[in-house]
């Protein structure tokens, strides 16, 4: 009897434990962005009481006993928080503000709410915040923009010249640029399409259960669509909700091929990886490795690893293609990684360098970036054999950092040996800022 009973104690602790991670996960005020590594707020190394825009943690080892290393950044002045649309660091124009290896370049304020949602095509930039809008910038000036009529944007893909748009309403919705003239998108349709989702809702063995006593066809999610990744190879659209499934969509028709019932708690993160598999991230604390393969005359996902299984929340995966490396950000302030080792996988460690929870994760080159409900995002170079150097942590945003997009350069001067990249990050305190990031330091 009192194993039982402990038994039971032991689930609904854990029980308690997803709760309290889902309304982190759910909610968009800053102030829920609570883990067990905060420190109080005297504390000499809290990353939201820093004002220089690139800084230096404090030195620690990763949990696989090998060193992360760290070098000293180069220190800035931050920008001005001014309502103007792109305002570039004080005293400095355009050509002067860049002269750093790292630093901010700009910053957008819009008052238009939280921002949730960033994607960087060419010499354009698409943001999403919970007004509905979706805006997009050309050179730190604004080119264009549309508007959903419900449900804040939560992801945001390009493929070519359409746009793909997650949102809270459990909607994914496709955009074209159709107007040079007046630069203008029009909505073309929704996926599913509509008269797909008439056809599947006419035949009863379509309809699973989605919550107690309701029952949808499979081809719509039905909560939050809050991630999205395309297999440009393959053609298809992944798309990762908070009803706990993954759904694949082939482009060239917008028709639902398959949908994965693939975790147990609202999934987080989706992403096309290597060797052809898919990863997803969830609240339920797993990341989970998938391949496509032929099961009959049909394809289906399966599920070929699972590589963590915990208690903290997985708020982003991401991969590494050319290094075989896979990360993953927690809800507890961890960053873990796992590197391709023939047929299987191989955790190389974690990192440490967020004192709340990291909301979203970037590559570029041999560098990660992860940005954090601490209001920093930590630069990371791969130095390989699972070492990490922390090259910088850039500072200036005054609420999370939600989402990062990353472009490259350096693209059109092949000949230049050291990489550097445009970062873009958007935060829930209403603003968008683009830093320069390079792989080596000055």
């Amino acid at each position: 009897m009192k194993k039982e009973m402990a038994g039971k104690t032991f689930f609904s602790k854990k029980n308690n434990v997803r709760k309290k991670i889902a309304i982190l996960l759910h909610s968009s005020e800053p102030n829920v962005f609570i883990t067990t590594h905060q420190q109080p707020e005297n504390s000499e190394n809290n990353f939201s009481h820093r004002s220089s825009n690139a800084s230096l943690p404090s030195p620690v080892m990763s949990s696989c006993s090998s060193p992360v290393y760290f070098m000293s950044p180069i220190n800035q002045m931050p920008s001005p928080y001014s309502k103007s649309p792109w305002t570039l660091p004080h005293g400095r124009n355009s050509e002067e503000s860049v002269i750093y290896n790292t630093g901010l370049i700009g910053s957008l304020i819009r008052e238009e709410g939280h921002i949730y949602s960033l994607a960087s095509s060419g010499d354009l930039l698409y943001t999403g915040s919970d007004s509905k809008n979706i805006r997009v910038w050309k050179n730190l000036m604004e080119f264009s923009g549309f508007k959903s009529s419900s449900g804040l944007v939560k992801a945001i893909i390009v493929f070519g010249n359409r746009i793909f748009t997650g949102h809270q309403d459990g909607k994914i919705r496709v955009w074209k640029y159709s107007d040079k003239k007046k630069k203008s998108y029009n909505r073309i349709g929704n996926l599913p399409r509509t008269r797909d989702y008439i056809k599947s809702s006419m035949n009863p063995n379509n309809y699973i259960e989605a919550r107690r006593h309701r029952n949808v066809p499979w081809i719509k999610h039905y909560d939050v669509v809050a991630c999205m990744c395309i297999d440009e190879e393959k053609g298809l659209l992944y798309s990762g909700s908070w009803d706990r499934t993954m759904k694949v969509w082939r482009i060239s028709d917008s028709k639902c091929l398959e949908s994965v019932n693939a975790h147990h708690d609202a999934i987080n993160s989706v992403v096309v990886g290597f060797d052809g598999l898919v990863f997803t991230g969830s609240a339920d604390g797993k990341v989970k490795v998938w391949r496509r393969e032929f099961v009959g005359k049909t394809t289906k996902h399966l599920l070929v690893y699972t590589l963590l299984d915990q208690d903290s929340a997985v708020t982003s995966v991401v991969v590494n293609a050319s290094q075989a490396t896979v990360y993953a950000g927690f809800s507890d302030g961890l960053v873990n990684f796992w590197e391709r080792k023939k047929q299987t996988f191989s955790h190389g460690g974690v990192l440490r360098g967020h004192k709340l929870a990291v909301l979203c994760l970037a590559t570029a080159g041999n560098l990660l970036l992860s940005g954090s409900a601490d209001n920093s995002i930590c630069v990371w170079r791969s130095e390989g054999r699972g070492i990490h150097t922390c090259l910088s942590v850039l500072n200036s945003h005054t609420g999370p950092v939600k989402c990062l997009a990353v472009k490259n350069r350096n693209e059109k001067d092949h000949d230049r040996k050291d990489e550097e990249w445009i970062v873009y990050s958007g935060s829930l305190d209403n603003s968008v800022k683009l830093w320069r990031v390079s792989e080596q330091l000055a």
